[in-house]
């Protein structure tokens, strides 16, 4: 006679799919960032005014919008994954994903009013 196994459900085996979106959000972060730097090393902004003329571009608010995606995305990704590993009791886990999930997407808001506000 055979025994059947079941397989514990740790996930929906997200795998590829994860790597290659935390890669591509780390490299449009990094693109971002050396862009920022580039920007900020010809108009070095000294008050407040500068600060704000340099945000004032649309395209300098798109590109600041898109790193925020990024980063909020890749911080899901890695905070699920990390909730599916050590997080056993589903109850738990479900709660506090919905908690960083509705956290995330606060920020991500946020971060929308600020830039076009």
């Amino acid at each position: 006679m055979v025994k059947q196994y079941r397989r514990a459900v740790t996930g929906a085996h997200y795998g590829l799919k994860d790597w290659l979106v935390q890669r591509a959000t780390a490299v449009l972060m990094t693109l971002y960032l050396i862009g920022l730097a580039a920007v900020l090393l010809v108009a070095a902004p000294q008050d407040y005014a500068a600060w704000k003329s340099i945000f004032s571009h649309q395209w300098m608010r798109i590109a600041t919008f898109v790193f925020f995606i990024c980063v909020f995305w890749h911080a899901w990704i890695g905070m699920r994954n990390i909730l599916m590993d050590y997080v056993h009791p589903v109850a738990i886990r479900l709660t506090v994903q919905i908690l960083v999930i509705t956290i995330l997407l606060f920020y991500l808001v946020w971060t929308a009013d600020i830039l076009w506000s």
